[in-house]
C-alpha cells in the first residue's frame, strides 16, 4: 500500500509544500496579532497545501519532457513511469478541487482569490508558457511563489492592505535571487532542457548583477513591516542581519577566485535560511496595527 501511494506523494513535491506552510503560517500569525483562530488557521493551511500540491502535480505533467533532460528531475515519477501523466493530472485536479473548496467554505473571498491568482499564474502563465519561451519566466513565477503568505494573511484580515502588499512584494523579490542561484549551479541542466533562464540567455555575470540588486531591494522592503508598525524590534534585527549577510554573500560572487557553482549554492542555501527566519520572526514579533497606509481593497 505504501509503495502504491508513494508516487502520488512524490508528484506533489512535499519539500515545496513544507516551505510554503512556513510562509502561510507567518502571514497568518502576523495578521492575527495574537488573537489566533486555530480552526481558521488549520483550514487555511490544509486548503492552500492541497492547492500547492495540485499545482505541483500538474506542473510535473506539463514538464515531463523538460524533466527528462535535466539530471535533478530525471527521477520524477512522471518521467520514470511510476505514475502515468494522466493519473498525475487527474490526481492534481482532485487536489485542487478539494483545496479551493476548503478555502472557499472556511476562509474568505480575498484569501481564495489570491490562491486562485497564484494557481493560474503558476500552472497557466508560468508552466505552460513563460518558463519555456521567455527570460522573464522567473519574474512571472515569483508572483505565484509569493502568494502563500498573502493567503495566510488575508484568511485572517479578509482584505488586501499594506501588510499584505508588503508580504507580496517581499516574497516576490526573495524568489528572484533564490531562483537565479539555482539556475547558476544547475546551469547545464537548464541549458540542456533549453529553458531560457537569465544565466543561460544573458550570461552568469548578468545573473550575478541581478542577484545583488534583488537582494538589496529585498532588504529594503523587508524592513517596511517594522517601520510601518506591523512588527517590532526583533523582526527589524533579524531582517537587517539576515538580509545584509545575504547581500554580502551575493557580493562575494565578484571575487576573481570565486567558485561560481559553490557560491551559487551558498546564495541559494542562505536564501532559505533568510526567508524561514523572517517568516518565523514575523509570526512571533507582531504588533497591533492602529493605522493603514494603503487603501484597503
Amino acid at each position: 500500500m505504501i509503495n502504491m501511494l508513494k508516487p502520488y506523494l512524490n508528484v506533489t513535491k512535499p519539500g515545496i509544500i513544507m516551505g510554503n506552510l512556513i510562509s502561510v503560517a507567518g502571514g497568518f500569525f502576523l495578521a492575527s496579532q495574537g488573537n489566533i483562530d486555530w480552526g481558521l488557521m488549520f483550514a487555511a493551511i490544509v486548503g492552500l497545501s492541497l492547492v500547492v500540491a495540485s499545482g505541483c502535480a500538474i506542473n510535473n505533467c506539463i514538464d515531463t519532457d523538460i524533466d527528462a533532460k535535466m539530471r535533478r528531475t530525471q527521477k520524477r515519477v512522471t518521467v520514470t513511469g511510476e505514475l502515468s501523466v494522466s493519473r498525475a493530472f487527474w490526481f492534481g485536479v482532485a487536489l485542487g478541487f478539494a483545496g479551493f473548496a476548503i478555502l472557499t467554505i472556511y476562509t474568505n473571498a480575498m484569501a481564495t482569490l489570491f490562491a486562485v491568482i497564484g494557481y493560474v499564474v503558476y500552472v497557466g502563465v508560468y508552466s505552460l508558457y513563460m518558463k519555456r519561451l521567455s527570460v522573464y519566466g522567473t519574474l512571472v513565477g515569483s508572483l505565484s511563489g509569493a502568494v502563500p503568505p498573502v493567503v495566510g494573511y488575508c484568511a485572517v484580515s479578509g482584505k488586501f492592505d499594506a501588510g499584505a502588499a508588503i508580504l507580496l512584494l517581499m516574497f516576490c523579490l526573495w524568489q528572484m535571487p533564490h531562483s537565479y542561484a539555482i539556475a547558476i549551479f544547475r546551469y547545464d541542466d537548464y541549458k540542456a532542457a533549453k529553458i531560457p533562464v537569465l544565466p543561460v540567455v544573458q550570461g552568469i555575470e548578468k545573473a550575478k548583477l541581478h542577484i545583488v540588486a534583488y537582494v538589496a531591494v529585498f532588504a529594503l522592503v523587508s524592513v517596511l513591516l517594522p517601520l510601518i508598525g506591523y512588527t517590532g524590534v526583533a523582526f527589524m534585527a533579524v531582517a537587517c542581519s539576515t538580509s545584509l549577510w545575504w547581500l554580502a554573500m551575493a557580493l562575494r560572487g565578484y571575487r576573481k577566485d570565486v567558485d561560481v557553482t559553490g557560491w551559487a549554492r551558498q546564495v541559494f542555501g542562505f536564501s532559505i535560511i533568510t526567508i524561514t527566519a523572517l517568516s518565523v520572526t514575523m509570526a512571533l514579533d507582531f504588533k497591533v496595527v492602529t493605522s493603514q497606509l494603503f487603501v484597503q481593497l
